[in-house]
């Protein structure tokens, strides 16, 4: 008998360890890839050790993780969710997102980090902007680019590759050309005038596939590109004689972002992993090993690091922020438009 009762109470506490070990797990969701890669090796390690939490990481895009957020509205199984700031908008606007706590590490992020209705915040800077093959413009005699209008120079007719506009890069060209001539989100007429008339033939190929673009890049076939800081660093780093610019008129931001989900299963836990992910030396990592931009102004890179990505105060000063209520309200229309006269 006596047996009996030490093996149920050994049981019991087996049940009831499992039960602590489910109340303690916390979901996050992200992008996958490198960026899963590093945050399953590098990341989420010391928060589990710091915490005592078991965290399950869900890869997936932007539009993978908006959706599964949007399909378990008051049911959530994430209670963070981490896509880029044009989705992001759309998760707040539809009461997906809970209030970020102003607290800890949140407090050190630069203000172009801190997103409308502070549901969210950013948690790493991209740049938007121009890559050259330094070769290509050397043998041609042609010097660097500095502008946006660089793009509708007709030198450069058959040597520029621009992502579509279902693709950010695409959609923020679009809106930095409505900008310059007299336009913006709210008025793109004059951006759309400047694709169909200037840009468009000079553009070899509206090419979405990342891997495509580098090559592209690598061998000069694409001479002039719209990409991110990022991107273009990472075909640099493999040889290729390749360099961002910031054009002289600014470069939109694509932001990073995460918001812990209204009704998360583990509220605290994820305000606590949000904060983790902004804190200065997990920017490091990122930044070092996905070419994210820091959003901490503490943050502190090694000059190799730094060089790749948008750091310091003067270079998150040239971000401009796109207006993504009006981008997300017209970009189906927008896309249609496109469609039939830009990409015809």
């Amino acid at each position: 008998m006596r047996t009996y009762r030490i093996v149920m109470s050994a049981l019991a506490l087996a049940l009831a360890a499992g039960t602590t070990a489910a109340q303690t797990t916390l979901y996050v969701g992200g992008s996958g890839g490198s960026t899963e890669t590093l945050m399953k090796e590098k990341i989420i390690p010391p928060f589990e050790a710091k915490t005592g939490v078991k965290v399950v990481y869900i890869p997936g895009n932007s539009t993978d993780i908006l959706a599964k957020v949007q399909a378990q509205k008051g049911k959530q199984e994430m209670s963070l969710a981490i896509i880029d700031d044009g989705p992001m908008y759309q998760a707040v606007g539809q009461g997906l997102c809970a209030p970020v706590e102003k607290a800890g590490t949140i407090n050190d992020l630069y203000d172009g980090a801190r997103m409308v209705g502070d549901r969210s915040v950013g948690i790493a800077f991209i740049a938007t902007g121009l890559g050259y093959n330094k070769d290509i413009f050397k043998k041609n005699g042609w010097a660097p680019p500095t502008s946006w209008n660089d793009l509708a120079d007709p030198k450069y007719k058959g040597k520029v590759v621009i992502p579509p506009i279902t693709n950010g890069y695409g959609l923020l060209t679009l809106v930095m050309m409505a900008r310059i001539h007299g336009g913006g989100e709210d008025k793109i007429d004059p951006g759309f005038d400047a694709m169909i008339k200037k840009v468009s033939p000079n553009v070899l190929a509206w090419e979405p596939s990342p891997g495509k673009m580098a090559q592209m890049m690598q061998t000069g076939e694409g001479a002039l590109v719209v990409w991110g800081n990022g991107r273009v660093t990472a075909v640099a780093d493999q040889g290729a004689p390749v360099e961002f610019v910031f054009p002289k008129e600014g470069a939109p931001v694509i932001m990073v972002a995460a918001c812990v989900t209204e009704g998360a299963p583990q509220p605290k836990l994820g305000q606590q992993f949000l904060q983790h992910i902004v804190s200065p030396e997990v920017q490091a990592i990122l930044a070092q090993g996905v070419g994210w931009g820091p959003v901490n102004k503490n943050a502190k890179l090694a000059p190799d690091v730094a060089r790749k990505v948008v750091y310091g105060p003067q270079q998150v000063a040239t971000l401009l922020a796109p207006n993504y209520t009006v981008i997300n309200a017209k970009r189906a229309e927008w896309t249609q438009r496109w469609n039939r006269a830009v990409e015809k």
